[in-house]
């Protein structure tokens, strides 16, 4: 998902160069949207892995 942020922002950036301004807002805005989803479900994925949320047991 960080691949595709990367990749929506450097489309803006593009785009902004080029003179697009709102393909480069509207790229700039999915790039922001999947950032924080990204850091949302890493943020989740290490507090569960510190709380030992699916570790096998026996």
């Amino acid at each position: 998902m960080l691949k595709w942020a990367l990749i929506f922002a450097l489309i803006s950036v593009v785009a902004g160069v080029l003179g697009f301004g709102g393909l480069a807002a509207g790229a700039a805005g999915i790039a922001k949207l999947l950032f924080f989803v990204f850091l949302f479900v890493f943020l989740l994925f290490l507090v569960l892995a510190a709380l030992g949320v699916g570790a096998l047991r026996k």
